[in-house]
């Protein structure tokens, strides 16, 4: 019978006893095994033991992936973000130009026309429209018509169209606008130049000058309304446009136009009506912010307005001669050519046939 040690059938062949017995403990044979109790763990002992050290290399492992997509993701939204910036910035600043350009100061010259005698005069402004050069031009707005309208090199037709718009609309407020005639204001016009001009504009207002760039003439047609008084609210003009490009990043649209105004006088025995005739010139230059913001820059103003005096200081407002009155004798004041500051006097006559004829 086997010991307490020895395996159920007993010794194994060929195993020695006794003096292996050191060995026993390690050398199974097939009914050891047979007999041999297995263990397997339960579903909850699995989970106790060992889920906890695999779970969380697992979630270490999951975090760290999460960690390196967000990175990512981060990464791929910031060169995206700079990538749109470029071509935004590219679109705004074309290669080399600058990002803004500052307007120049306004260059005008205003030119009274003196006439050769008394100016003529009629009960009604119509009658003198009838009988003079304006009887032919159009009422208002109507009389600026736009010229065909074409793209540039840099500038497309609606574009071009839109500089039209601006000079058009500014010629309207500074050369129809009835409170604007009469003094009363000047946001039209100014709400319509480029704000680098506004101090310009500002300080030819507050403190007018005959100097070429302060006389407020040049911005406007205003007339004394202390002495002149509207005698028709019709306008009529006769003139053109001419758009071009000046350079890649502007525009440049001239403007001929010939305005001619119905007064009477304030006041006084003779209410009369007469004609007051306004040549304008007006040079206006556009970039892609003016063009956006629906303004303009006045390059160039060159006015010829009467009748009128030439003594008169037609810089701050137009004091026209009206019926039956007559220029003063005399010549414009002297210019010194050596001088290096000051105005130069300027003066014109106005000629016979730019004034109108009624019938007696």
């Amino acid at each position: 019978m086997a010991g307490p040690g020895d395996p159920p059938d007993g010794t194994p062949e060929g195993v020695p006893g006794g003096s292996e017995e050191e060995f026993r403990s390690v050398v199974f044979d097939e009914s050891f095994i047979r007999a041999a109790r297995l263990q397997e763990y339960s579903a909850q002992e699995r989970i106790t033991d060992h889920s906890p050290a695999v779970r969380k290399r697992v979630a270490t492992h999951a975090a760290a992936h999460r960690r390196l997509s967000l990175q990512a993701l981060v990464m791929v939204v910031l060169i995206a973000i700079a990538f749109a910036v470029a071509v935004y910035m590219g679109v705004r600043t074309p290669s080399g130009t600058s990002e803004s350009r500052t307007a120049e100061p306004l260059r005008m010259t205003v030119i009274p026309l003196v006439p050769q005698g008394p100016v003529p005069g009629a009960p009604k402004a119509e009658t003198l429209f009838e009988h003079s050069p304006a009887a032919e031009f159009e009422s208002g707005a109507a009389g600026m018509p736009y010229p065909p309208v074409y793209r540039t090199a840099d500038f497309t037709a609606d574009q071009v169209r839109a500089a039209l718009d601006v000079a058009r609309n500014y010629l309207v407020a500074s050369s129809l606008d009835p409170a604007v005639l009469t003094g009363d204001e000047i946001r039209p016009v100014r709400r319509l130049i480029d704000p680098d001009q506004y101090h310009q504009f500002d300080a030819g207002i507050d403190r007018p000058a005959a100097d070429g760039r302060h006389a407020p003439s040049g911005w406007l047609v205003r007339f004394d309304p202390a002495k002149v008084a509207l005698a028709s609210d019709e306008v009529r003009v006769h003139g053109s446009f001419k758009a071009a490009q000046a350079s890649p990043d502007a525009l440049e649209v001239t403007s001929h136009h010939t305005f001619v105004y119905a007064l009477r006088p304030v006041g006084g025995d003779d209410a009369r009506a007469s004609l007051f005739t306004v040549r304008r010139e007006l040079h206006f230059r556009f970039d892609g912010d003016n063009l956006r913001l629906g303004q303009a820059e006045l390059a160039v103003s060159y006015l010829q307005a009467g009748p009128l005096s030439c003594g008169a200081d037609s810089a701050d407002r137009l004091r026209p001669l009206l019926a039956g009155q007559s220029a003063k004798s005399g010549a414009p004041a002297g210019t010194d050519p050596y001088a290096t500051t000051g105005p130069t006097a300027l003066c014109g006559a106005l000629a016979p046939s730019a004034q109108p004829s009624p019938p007696r």
